[in-house]
């Protein structure tokens, strides 16, 4: 396999740092994104699910963008979440990503609305006619409790109306059948968000992964997409092994303490604190950051793993 477009490889959600009275952290987040450049990413998706998104206001997320946009300088593709709740909300948001420095953008379904299949085709053809750059399809039914069905994305895709697709279904079969369809689409590109089965997807040809968890470790899986490349899937089996157990932070958090977003993202936070790249693990309210023992409990972890 080989990178065949622009958009390819590793491409963390990068998190948004805050400081201990909750504002966004500027110098944390210029950290957290050369940390990310240095460990060889091959693009920044900024104001997706890792970053906080719904919890932003505007003028945080304009800041978090003209952050990464800063410290990036055009190194790599920097892809936006245009995330808003309906089509003309989307829209504009996507019109003010552009101008904040956006090469991409990624759009969920509507959410909140009550939507069919034709809504949602409506939706994604209006925001790519509404906007001059590519479209990602964002396919994550845990936040818009909605799945998006295989044959609308291999039509949109077909269409040339989204770019590809960002999966984070969790839907191991949908996800291998959709790269199956798609198969013959001119640069229709495909990323998986789940961080444990990275191998097996750029075996069955995925063009990258989207990692929550490519905050704390960028460079082990810059690794792992290296090997798949170059054809060694038995070394990028073993830095996916390496990986499984770095994700183990995530479940550090005392069950019933914190919600289930609060422990994975939480974590990714407290294990860049640990490491010095951000200050605090602050989460955005109401959201409640890990305790001491629980980052006891993810330094141990990353100790064995090399990252401290």
């Amino acid at each position: 396999m080989a990178p065949t477009s622009r958009f390819h490889g590793v491409i963390p959600p990068v998190v948004t740092p805050r400081t201990s009275d909750g504002a966004v952290d500027v110098s944390s987040l210029e950290r957290v994104t050369k940390h990310l450049l240095d460990g060889g990413v091959n693009g920044l998706f900024v104001l997706g699910s890792s970053a906080e998104v719904p919890y932003l206001t505007n003028d945080e997320r304009a800041v978090v963008v003209r952050t990464i946009a800063g410290v990036n300088a055009g190194q790599v593709p920097l892809i936006v979440g245009a995330n808003e709740q309906t089509t003309n909300r989307v829209i504009e948001e996507g019109r003010r990503m552009v101008d904040l420095g956006a090469d991409a953008l990624v759009v969920t379904s509507q959410y909140y609305a009550i939507s069919d299949v034709n809504e949602t085709e409506t939706h994604f053809r209006s925001v790519h006619a509404a906007l001059n750059v590519p479209i990602f399809a964002y396919d994550v039914p845990v936040r818009t409790h909605y799945k998006l069905p295989l044959n609308l994305l291999v039509q949109l895709g077909r269409d040339g109306v989204i770019a590809g697709v960002k999966d984070s279904s969790g839907d191991d079969v949908a996800f291998r059948q959709l790269l199956i369809a798609s198969r013959d689409i001119p640069n229709f590109d495909i990323f998986t968000g789940h961080e444990v089965v990275v191998d097996g997807a750029l075996l069955g040809r995925a063009q990258g992964v989207v990692p929550g968890l490519g905050n704390v470790d960028p460079a082990g899986y810059a690794r792992l997409y290296s090997s798949a490349v170059a054809g060694d899937f038995a070394s990028a089996a073993r830095e996916q092994d390496r990986i499984t157990d770095v994700f183990n932070i995530v479940y550090a958090a005392t069950p019933g303490r914190v919600s289930a977003g609060a422990a994975g993202l939480g974590a990714f936070k407290t294990a860049l604190m640990l490491m010095g790249v951000i200050d605090t693990n602050v989460m955005s309210a109401p959201l409640l950051a890990l305790n001491s023992s629980e980052t006891a409990a993810i330094k141990v972890i990353l100790e064995r793993n090399g990252l401290l």
